[in-house]
């Protein structure tokens, strides 16, 4: 049922009207030839323009009526006489159509005196009546719930919204020419996988009838593109959403959409060349400049990003070494006012909240943050210096992490030997990915792999300060269940 209103009312008033005279709202054939944005960039005097759109704006002069044709290129003007489009048209017709409306529009172009390009109406043709209408003009959607939860609407009104998501399409399209120029091969790998693997995070869990098996949306799709290393392609990658059963935040979203490349025969340090490529590339191509800005920072994306020590940075602030125990981590980090939940926390979390707790100082340049304890990368090749570190960074930029590499680890004893080792002190069921290990029996080349994450890619090169302003249908509660 349509919530009824006055203005709802008024306009099912119109609809109802001319389903009386024999129009059909809903069932207008209009070939659109051009955009409006071809329209008015190759304008020629007297030409014919045939083209559709949404009514924006509504000017009646007596037996006439200027109106704003949107579509999603641009904007055209155009010039609805009752003498040129019939009186019957324009008075039955025209006159019961309203800001928001769906049109057709067909006549010669020309300019105003005032220079403003126009279509000179002869035919006009309703595609669609809208029965809501949209928000005041000067005022907009301001209702940010509201605007993520009808984005429909946030399109329709505001016009940075959708250059946000034009750029999104943009970045990513430029994302795949740089892979593509490099050799690397787009592949697909399941979104659902019958183990949770290729990254730490709760799954969503749903049950297949026919197979009668459960089945996990993927956390990752690294433990798949590994494989395909296996299978004999050097350079693969993924433009992949990836799905985690966790909280919901500026950063994060439960649906996220993820780059994973992976390449033979690459390292760590081929990783950070690949990752300083991408970013420098797409800035260059979308935004013609390699200094952005986002939030309060100044960030100056030109190479080589400077890189920062997790290792050296907590053995400075809390006096931690790699190699001491659970037990004087804990003690150390009392001393500095870092408290705890619980008896047996294990090293892992340990390292996973002084993770959190640091991030570098640096705002106005990317910075590559190295020497990352091994218990966080149970899938990266050790540190030959010193096997507590791994080879890996964490890219992050004006305070955000927004990507993560490291040498793949290629030995299947070593690998499985990981993979027990996570396996402690987890609850529940308590598997290992034997297929996985099974790949690498076979013999995996040595390699790096990236992952970057799409929508905080965004988020910073739209200068936007939530995720929900980067991802086109964010997840939210249910309507009257609360923000």
């Amino acid at each position: 049922m349509i919530e009824m209103n006055e203005f709802v009312k008024q306009r099912i008033d119109k609809l109802n009207a001319l389903k009386e005279i024999g129009v059909d709202a809903y069932g207008g054939r209009f070939s659109k030839v051009e955009d409006i944005e071809c329209l008015t960039r190759d304008f020629k005097e007297g030409d014919l323009a045939q083209t559709a759109g949404r009514i924006t704006a509504l000017r009646e002069h007596g037996k006439s009526t200027f109106l704003d044709l949107r579509d999603a290129s641009a904007r055209i003007q155009v010039y609805v006489k009752a003498d040129t489009v019939g009186a019957e048209t324009y008075n039955n017709i025209f006159k019961r159509l309203d800001i928001g409306d769906i049109l057709g529009a067909k006549g010669k172009i020309f300019k105003t005196r005032t220079g403003e390009i126009t279509i000179n109406a002869e035919e006009i043709t309703l595609l669609a009546k809208g029965l809501r209408p949209l928000p005041e003009k000067w005022h907009g959607l301001k209702d940010v719930e509201i605007r993520y939860r009808q984005r429909y609407v946030d399109l329709i009104v505001n016009e940075d919204v959708r250059n946000v998501f034009k750029l999104r399409s943009k970045i990513i399209s430029k994302i795949r020419a740089i892979l593509n120029e490099k050799g690397f091969l787009e592949v697909e790998t399941p979104m659902m996988q019958s183990m949770a693997g290729g990254a730490a995070g709760q799954p969503f869990k749903t049950h297949h009838k026919a197979l009668d098996t459960d089945l996990y949306l993927r956390l990752a799709p690294e433990l798949y593109l590994k494989r395909l290393l296996v299978g004999g392609f050097d350079k693969v990658y993924e433009l992949n959403r990836n799905f985690r059963n966790e909280g919901v935040s500026i950063k994060h979203n439960p649906e996220f959409t993820m780059l994973e490349a992976y390449e033979a025969y690459s390292d760590c340090e081929g990783m950070m060349r690949l990752t300083e490529e991408i970013f420098t590339g797409v800035a260059k191509a979308v935004l013609g400049t390699l200094n952005i800005k986002f939030g309060q920072h100044d960030i100056d994306l030109t190479t080589p990003w400077p890189r920062w020590s997790f290792a050296d940075e907590i053995k400075k602030m809390y006096d931690i070494n790699p190699d001491d125990p659970a037990k004087d981590w804990i003690k150390k980090l009392n001393k500095k006012g870092v408290a705890f939940k619980g008896k047996d926390i294990t090293r892992s979390q340990i390292v996973n909240i002084i993770s959190e707790m640091l991030e570098p100082k640096v705002k106005t340049k990317p910075v590559f943050v190295v020497d990352l304890f091994a218990e966080l990368c149970p899938l990266a090749k050790k540190k030959k210096a010193n096997p507590l570190l791994t080879d890996r960074f964490e890219l992050f930029i004006g305070g955000m992490e927004i990507a993560n590499a490291y040498s793949e680890l290629n030995d299947p004893i070593e690998q499985r030997k990981r993979f027990e080792e996570q396996l402690v002190g987890q609850e529940g069921v308590k598997k290992i990915d034997e297929d996985f290990v099974r790949a690498l029996e076979y013999g995996m080349p040595p390699a790096g792999g990236l992952g970057i994450g799409i929508d905080r890619f965004l988020m910073l090169f739209a200068n936007q300060p939530s995720i929900r302003d980067v991802i086109l249908f964010p997840q939210l509660k249910l309507e009257g269940h609360g923000k």
